[in-house]
């Protein structure tokens, strides 16, 4: 399945400075019996979002009016919990494109870069400026450059740079997913066979 490619994010944030958020409040087990990508979104932190009557829970940040964007700022420790896949298809159902935190479980960031989702890992000191510039005013905003593996926050221009592997950057700048990735190389492997076959006659 190709992705949208990712070069360069700006957006305002949604703010979740909660720490130790595990893939169950990301979605919930209940509803992963779908197999396919889509519509999880709907269901993205359901039980925080919903309260036990179904009616909206107006405290949750995803419910307010104030806070809108395709980048997610969220406490140290995100993702951690089972390794359901699940969870960046909710992320990214839902319309995030990049999660920002101090701390990536590693199981979901290879799921949320394997799906699209970008996870920037910062300080704890970079995050706290960002949460708190969110906060002060929602309508700040955040670039993510991807080619550069910079983040940066706007108003002030204060930035740190990231980590991410140059393969799983490559792909995220082509809109690869791992088969994408691999029919992309398929000239270069029908060349390699031939030659091999020319060499040693396999």
């Amino acid at each position: 399945m190709s992705l949208p490619k990712f070069n360069i994010l700006e957006s305002s944030c949604v703010p979740l400075p909660v720490e130790n958020v595990d893939t169950d409040q990301i979605i919930p087990a209940r509803f992963l019996k779908a197999t396919s990508r889509e519509g999880f979104g709907e269901n993205l932190f359901r039980d925080w979002r919903y309260n036990k009557d179904q009616s909206p829970n107006k405290e949750f940040v995803l419910n307010s009016p104030v806070y809108r964007g395709s980048i997610l700022v969220a406490g140290k420790n995100f993702g951690s919990g089972s390794s359901r896949e699940h969870a960046a298809w909710a992320l990214f159902d839902y319309g995030f494109r990049a999660v920002v935190s101090s701390f990536f479980a590693d199981i979901f960031k290879n799921n949320a870069l394997n799906n699209g989702l970008l996870p920037v890992q910062v300080s704890e000191a970079f995050l706290e400026k960002i949460l708190n510039a969110v906060q002060a005013d929602p309508d700040v905003q955040v670039r993510v450059d991807l080619p550069q593996q910079q983040i940066i926050l706007l108003p002030t221009n204060e930035w740190e740079s990231f980590e991410i592997s140059s393969y799983k950057k490559s792909c995220l700048l082509n809109g690869f997913d791992d088969i994408d990735f691999l029919l992309s190389k398929k000239e270069k492997i029908k060349a390699y066979e031939l030659k091999s076959e020319l060499l040693y006659g396999t």
